[in-house]
């Protein structure tokens, strides 16, 4: 990790503010949302937002750490995700106010003892575990493709858009065109169609906003909508920018949201699942 990751709070001083976002967003909320929220909760500047969790720029280290605090309380007890990536409160009616972090992190690394004990296995921070082994394979992911050629990755996101359903992909990749890389059509319910441009960058760190405004500027009166792809992330500005009222709007994937994308789509990515049996005593007893 870079030096400068230690003016970062820990992970557990952002448990409670996790609480208060999911309040203030109504009980639930995507990460984006959820990390958004706590951003303006925990007041954080713009310097502690920029720093890098590692040198691909996979991910910032707040996210990282936000990673950690969604964990632990899902571990606790007080939150759940479902499979569509959407966190929420168990009991929307709970008081932030009633929890402290310190007893969290406590309570649940007690229950992770609890757990390997009677499993006779190593003791492990199962909670750090579990988003450290989500992150290693994200930026394993990320540091193949930044050795791979510009080509090579601008089809990458061609084939990433046609599996997406979009159709009529091109790669058109014409210097000068104002960072436009490529074009497709993508269809709503088989009625709607929408003309998108797109942008790939495979780049280490922040997308800024003037980024975004130049690709706008190049894509304007030529398509209904555009699409930026990048390795790294964006800054809040690139963000804002984006969804500019009056202005095209422009759909952001970083690279946190591209290894999910390839995840997903089993594009150079593979999910293994491991058998886990287990015997019900009990159930012979009452044969």
């Amino acid at each position: 990790m870079k030096k400068n990751n230690t003016k970062v709070p820990n992970y557990d001083k952002f448990i409670i503010p996790t609480l208060k976002a999911l309040k203030n967003l109504g009980g639930s909320g995507s990460i984006d949302e959820i990390n958004e929220a706590v951003y303006l909760v925990a007041n954080l500047s713009e310097d502690i937002l920029e720093v890098q969790h590692d040198e691909n720029g996979v991910q910032s280290e707040v996210d990282y750490r936000l990673a950690w605090a969604r964990t632990y309380l899902k571990k606790y007890g007080i939150i759940e995700n479902s499979s569509r990536g959407v966190w929420s409160l168990i009991d929307n009616e709970l008081n932030p106010k009633d929890f402290n972090s310190d007893e969290i992190v406590k309570k649940v690394r007690e229950i992770t003892y609890q757990e390997r004990k009677k499993k006779n296995t190593e003791i492990k921070d199962e909670a750090k575990e579990e988003v450290e082994d989500n992150i290693d394979w994200k930026e394993t992911l990320i540091a193949t493709i930044l050795r791979i050629e510009p080509a090579a990755f601008e089809r990458l996101c061609q084939r990433v858009l046609r599996e997406s359903g979009f159709v009529q992909v091109e790669v058109t990749g014409k210097s000068g065109d104002g960072g436009i890389d490529g074009k497709g059509i993508v269809r709503i319910s088989g009625f709607l169609s929408f003309h998108v441009f797109f942008q790939s960058k495979r780049y280490k760190g922040s997308v800024s906003s003037s980024e975004i405004r130049d690709f706008r500027g190049a894509m304007q009166g030529r398509a209904d909508k555009g699409l930026f792809i990048t390795t790294g992330n964006f800054t809040r500005e690139a963000v804002k920018e984006a969804t500019r009222d009056g202005a095209p709007p422009i759909d952001l994937i970083d690279g946190d949201l591209l290894c999910d994308k390839l995840k997903e789509l089993s594009l150079g990515v593979k999910t293994e699942l491991i058998e886990e049996v287990s015997v019900n005593t009990e159930w012979f007893s009452k044969i």
